[in-house]
């Protein structure tokens, strides 16, 4: 496969749910690239927009209860401007999904071979052997050992690891150029967590994919990602390499989420915790450095009025100027909250 950059180009992004007749934005101007043989990784706390980017790129918001503005650019389409059948031109054959919570995803009525062929079944003229011959490909290409066995299936006799496997299949039965993956290792053990990855990085290594891996584990960031864009609130706060985000954090948030980490020669200090919440939509701040609630011991003009991305070279880009100076309140020259 011939490799492009920037064959995703998410340009000015927002989405909005109407609550009580009024729109509220859980995504702002969001701008972000993909390319392929890469995984792009999106952090942040629960509620801060991840999921809802991910959803707004696969087209699964209600339009009756959802307003969206931007661009979705997918090599050379606008997602945006597709209606349901366009876009199911794309979901499943160039566009997969790895959805959070394999045992809602998956049909408890259908066996997991099934399920696995239909994707097949929209998107290729395959005959039933031929299907029924990538399932098997697929269930081995996924880790699992006896894929036979398991094509018999029903979802609720598999394991939770096995589960996540089964979506990672259908994910990629067609061979997409790009994968979503949202949370895909929650609620696994690290063993399991670890072969979900390796697994993820294996398909890109082979299919070329660009991959977006959604999530808070900072633990799977460093050991999968080749860039990370850190969001909070609905906005990206930060975007670099992941050597950059891990090595040289700018962004006060991504600075204090890094902190909140358990470091292992650090038995002895006290776990650091991020002060306050994630506003909710109806809360959400619309003007000033949304973060800055919880940093108060930061003087406001620190923070600009309308924060914007600046470059640091690189690729390495922050919001607002109040990285400049920021400092935690235990550490030399930081004032006391």
């Amino acid at each position: 496969m011939e490799t492009t950059s920037n064959f995703l180009n998410i340009k000015d992004v927002s989405t909005a749910f109407k609550i009580n007749g009024k729109y509220y934005d859980a995504i702002s101007h969001v701008n972000l690239e993909v390319n392929h043989d890469e995984i792009l990784a999106i952090v942040g706390e629960s509620g801060c927009g991840k999921s809802t980017l991910a959803t707004t790129i696969m087209g699964l918001h209600n339009p009756a209860e959802t307003k969206i503005t931007g661009t979705v650019d997918f090599e050379g389409t606008d997602l945006l401007k597709l209606d349901e059948k366009g876009y199911n031109k794309f979901r499943g054959s160039k566009i997969g999904m790895i959805f959070q919570d394999p045992l809602s995803a998956l049909n408890p009525l259908k066996r997991v071979e099934a399920q696995i062929s239909e994707v097949m079944d929209y998107h290729t003229d395959f005959t039933a052997e031929q299907k029924h011959d990538r399932v098997m490909e697929l269930l081995d290409q996924v880790g699992i050992d006896n894929p036979k066995r398991t094509a018999r299936q029903f979802p609720h006799e598999l394991s939770g690891g096995m589960r996540q496997r089964v979506i990672i299949a259908i994910a990629i039965a067609c061979k997409p150029d790009l994968i979503i993956a949202d949370e895909p290792t929650t609620a696994l053990d690290v063993t399991i967590q670890a072969q979900i990855l390796d697994v993820l990085r294996d398909i890109q290594k082979e299919n070329h994919a660009g991959i977006i891996l959604i999530t808070h584990d900072l633990g799977v960031v460093a050991e999968t990602a080749d860039r990370v864009a850190v969001m909070y609130a609905g906005q990206i706060v930060e975007e670099g390499s992941a050597e950059q985000i891990f090595n040289s954090p700018k962004h006060p948030y991504t600075r204090s989420l890094l902190r909140s980490m358990p470091q292992i020669d650090k038995q002895d200090d006290d776990l650091y915790v991020i002060q306050g919440n994630v506003p909710s939509l109806q809360k959400m701040p619309t003007t000033g450095d949304r973060f800055a609630p919880r940093t108060p011991w930061v003087p406001a003009s620190e923070h600009e009025a309308d924060p914007k991305m600046h470059d640091l070279g690189d690729g390495h880009e922050v919001r607002c100027t109040c990285y400049k100076n920021f400092e935690f309140p235990d550490q030399q020259g930081g004032v006391k909250s």
